[in-house]
């Protein structure tokens, strides 16, 4: 099981946008209302973390630029 954020979808511009965090599966679609209180939600795409190590003839996880990121945006 996954968490997922959800945002409410305010009707009026004075309304507040509340965050809630949801578990479902992966394999569930993103929910469009609140499942105890109803209110149109929406998911929030987030960033996660990636990890990917390097085995026999596998890929790197260290970027070839050097670059702490690995965007080459010169961060590092």
């Amino acid at each position: 099981m996954a968490i997922y954020t959800y945002e409410t979808i305010p009707s009026a511009p004075d309304q507040p946008v509340r965050t809630y965090e949801i578990r479902q599966s992966m394999k569930d679609a993103a929910l469009t209302s609140h499942p105890e209180t109803g209110e149109p939600i929406r998911r929030v795409i987030t960033g996660g973390l990636g990890i990917m190590t390097s085995g026999k003839g596998g890929a790197s996880a260290t970027p070839s630029s050097g670059h702490g990121c690995g965007a080459g945006c010169g961060c590092g």
